[in-house]
């Protein structure tokens, strides 16, 4: 048995087609997750980009980068699920493989950001420079890319 047929056979994916209202709470889930990380996500990279200059980063930053952890948390948890439904309609939809290459981009791009020095100095008062501003701007487009291709799926 191939590993998308698999996926697709697991007891969860089976529940979640047969069961309009299990399919219904995963789904809702799923935005639960997105919401959080982008309502996270989006006025920290603001913040990081030189808005709000009067509420503190080394406030603000670890709170936000947390709730936005959660949501991705979240959302990549129910995503799979919601995956398991239709594995091989999902591998065949373009939108679907753009979702998930921009998702990787995003989180590696989130991966330079908390691994830079620049970074970790900005939130302990610093000035917040250039490389973390253009990675804050990359921050936001990413994951706005990643919501509207997830929005994208149904419609091809």
């Amino acid at each position: 048995m191939r590993i998308v047929e698999w996926i697709g056979a697991w007891p969860g994916a089976v529940l979640l087609r047969d069961s309009g209202t299990a399919y219904l709470f995963v789904n809702a889930a799923h935005i639960l997750g997105i919401a959080l990380l982008i309502g996270a996500i989006l006025p920290l990279d603001l913040r990081l980009m030189g808005c709000f200059r009067t509420i503190p980063l080394a406030v603000i930053a670890p709170f936000l980068s947390r709730v936005a952890a959660v949501g991705i948390a979240f959302a990549v948890l129910t995503g799979l699920c919601l995956f398991s439904v239709k594995p091989s309609e999902y591998l065949a939809n373009t939108a679907f493989l753009w979702k998930i290459a921009l998702l990787a981009a995003a989180l590696g791009n989130v991966a330079l950001q908390h691994h830079s020095r620049q970074y970790w100095l900005a939130l302990e008062g610093g000035g917040i420079p250039l490389p973390v501003r253009i990675r804050a701007a990359v921050s936001a487009l990413m994951w706005l890319s990643v919501l509207v291709a997830g929005r994208w799926i149904g419609f091809l």
